[in-house]
């Protein structure tokens, strides 16, 4: 019922996005468009088929365990559920957001995400471009999370929908009125303040980290409103990866494992 729900979720949200990605793009795409979605949904396919011959669902059957078992800080003090799922909500993304900033930071991390970062363009396709293996330390840093604090499973499968969701509106190349991206991104992460986020400039690269909610770049000082080039003319990408010919779906899964210099 878990995967059910997260499928539907994702794909509502995804036919959404590109049917207002045609409606209103925010950059004009490359002439490369198609064969990046066909390599980035190669990589989307690839990493639910992997997940679920491995972890399967481990977020939510570590929660599931711990509230069978009474394991994690709210079942041991007793928390109600009314205070426990929006602050289980808030720890997960907080948490994403954590891992985030240490596949920035930490090298090891750094060539798994850099997967992500060498799309020469962003779009929603983008927010579902992530190695394999990245996504897999991912699921477990949240099974961590969800049996420390005991959270609940239906706050961990709405975390979950909400988190792919929010990962495609992000990515989105979708131009929404400046009024609009102002107040949405009080609260969520918008396409322009992530897009930022993706720019071949290193201290816009280490910038925006959320996927969902907005606080938390706010918080620790992380947050770049608009990239320096303007949306329309910055250089979206990693400067080491340029030509698209090396950027297929075999050379993307070996890139983590290529000898370079250090970021």
């Amino acid at each position: 019922m878990e995967a059910a729900i997260r499928f539907a979720i994702f794909f509502g949200v995804f036919a959404a996005v590109a049917a207002a990605e045609w409606a209103l793009p925010k950059r004009v795409p490359g002439p490369g468009r198609w064969a990046r979605w066909r390599v980035n949904i190669s990589i989307l396919i690839l990493d639910v088929v992997v997940q679920r011959l491995t972890l399967g669902a481990a977020a939510l059957a570590a929660a599931l365990y711990a509230e069978a078992n009474g394991i994690g800080l709210f079942h041991l003090a007793g928390v109600p559920m009314l205070i426990a799922a929006p602050i289980g909500f808030l720890v997960l993304d907080f948490a994403v957001w954590l891992q985030h900033v240490a596949s920035h930071r930490v090298p090891l991390f750094w060539r798994l995400h850099q997967v992500h970062h060498a799309d020469l363009e962003v779009d929603l396709t983008t927010g579902t471009r992530f190695h394999p293996v990245e996504i897999l330390l991912s699921a477990l840093w949240k099974v961590v999370v969800v049996l420390a604090l005991g959270i609940d499973p239906w706050t961990v499968i709405a975390f979950e929908a909400v988190l792919n969701a929010a990962s495609v509106f992000s990515h989105a190349n979708l131009s929404l009125p400046a009024g609009l991206d102002r107040l949405l991104r009080r609260v969520v992460v918008t396409p322009d303040m992530h897009r930022v986020h993706h720019s071949v400039i290193p201290a816009e690269t280490d910038s925006n980290y959320g996927f969902f909610l907005s606080v938390w770049d706010r918080l620790f000082g992380t947050m770049v409103e608009q990239p320096a080039a303007g949306h329309a003319g910055m250089t979206i990408g990693l400067s080491e990866h340029r030509d698209p010919q090396r950027l297929g779906l075999a050379r993307l899964l070996m890139m983590p494992f290529e000898r370079r210099k250090p970021r």
